[in-house]
């Protein structure tokens, strides 16, 4: 009911949101700034457990048939361009894109010979496939960033999420003597029975242990498969986080994003908040200009349009002005301010135009506050959008990724 509230009142249209069965061979971006780009990596070890992503039991043969098809995906993308293009970031991500670590140098040449990479080249990692013969590979292959999926470093806690994973915190030292730029430990806050300094000893933890930045996610009964915990009540959740935001400030770190919390001077690991994006890969996701793109989840039929020189597009939205502003609007709340001037150069309209009222009312609220060139999002306020952007999972994300995963190539989806 919120989410087609917002929708209505925030795009002034009471049509819904429609994804479309459309393919075009030829994606115009080259005049595009602030772009980043996206592999994704299917394979994992085991089918067990809950993924929003495509998952494939890792086999070495289907392996080298996926890394053709994606290396074919990027040529019939790039091509066309005249010149090699600036790329903020590059990040490969998946279930377990470790288990296709021989590859990857392959993979990042590729893109090397149409993009130059300003702001380093990022991996989703998880703990146990922390070794250093993998870490080796990894450097080898240019990789500057790491994402490790940590969850916590208590046992007991762990133990109430299925996970274990044996010497954690030798594995984390490991990630950190190999030298990467930024590392990001990811943290499941909120989960029953867990203490508060249990979540503050799991934030030391990870800065100890040579962890960058630290992005802290609620717990969530239904990404745990075989969990019978109980979701936590929202006013818990809000009471919880707001305390370790606290934490983290008198630890000396800086909120960077709605969830993460960042040693001051570091580089940071980032890929939600860029303008546009490229990606690469069965079910990966490509946003140009007023175009948001989504290829087909099934590998099969991934590859089957490769083969043909067809790019593997399942779905396409053609974006509104105002749900494009909007969209970039979200996007740009998630770093924690809106710059007012780039709205503008971006949408083409200024932002007291199209949402003057809104900011006003915001602003009324204590939600935002103007700073020169800046709407600043204040503490209520990212707390509402951390909600939001769960509310938006459920509404929208979870519905296409449960039609894709069953129709590799619908006629449309419909989001009211």
């Amino acid at each position: 009911m919120l989410t087609s509230l917002l929708r209505v009142v925030l795009t002034r249209s009471l049509y819904p949101v429609v994804f479309k069965s459309r393919n075009e061979n030829k994606l115009k971006f080259e005049s595009l700034e602030d772009m980043r780009l996206y592999v994704h990596i299917p394979f994992c070890r085991s089918l067990s457990g809950f993924s929003d992503c495509t998952k494939e039991l890792y086999d070495r043969n289907k392996a080298s048939s996926y890394k053709k098809a994606l290396l074919t995906e990027i040529d019939l993308v790039c091509r066309n361009l005249s010149a090699k293009k600036h790329a903020s970031s590059l990040n490969f991500g998946g279930v377990s894109p470790i288990l296709m670590v021989d590859d990857l140098n392959d993979i990042v040449e590729k893109l090397k010979s149409y993009f130059i990479i300003d702001g380093g080249i990022g991996i989703e990692l998880n703990p146990e496939d922390a070794t250093q013969n993998n870490l080796i590979k990894l450097k080898a292959a240019g990789i500057t960033m790491v994402n490790m999926k940590i969850e916590s470093f208590d046992e007991n806690c762990l133990n109430k999420l299925g996970k274990r994973v044996d010497n954690l915190q030798e594995k984390t030292r490991l990630v950190k003597s190999t030298g990467f730029d930024a590392v990001n430990f990811e943290l499941i806050y909120a989960v029953p029975g867990q203490m508060d300094r249990v979540l503050e000893l799991d934030i030391k933890t990870a800065f100890d242990c040579g962890a960058t930045q630290v992005s802290l996610y609620p717990f969530v009964d239904l990404a745990y498969e075989d969990s019978k915990l109980k979701q936590p009540c929202e006013k818990n959740k809000k009471r919880i986080f707001s305390s370790l935001a606290d934490y983290c400030w008198k630890m000396g770190a800086e909120r960077t994003s709605l969830r993460t919390f960042a040693k001051k001077g570091t580089k940071r690991y980032s890929h939600s908040t860029s303008d546009y994006f490229l990606g690469f890969g069965a079910s990966a996701a490509t946003l140009i200009k007023d175009t948001l793109k989504i290829n087909t989840f099934s590998l099969d039929e991934y590859e089957k349009r490769l083969k043909y020189e067809i790019l593997p597009t399942c779905l396409t939205l053609y974006f509104t002005k105002r749900q494009r502003a909007v969209y970039y609007l979200f996007w740009s709340a998630y770093s924690l301010k809106i710059n007012i001037e780039k709205f503008e150069r971006f949408i083409g309209v200024s932002l007291d135009k199209m949402f003057g009222k809104e900011f006003y009312v915001a602003e009324k609220l204590h939600l935002v506050k103007r700073s020169g060139n800046f709407y600043v999002l204040t503490n209520k306020a990212a707390y509402y959008c951390h909600c939001l952007e769960q509310l938006y999972k459920v509404k929208y994300f979870d519905r296409i990724r449960n039609k894709l995963c069953g129709e590799a190539y619908p006629d449309k989806i419909v989001l009211w």
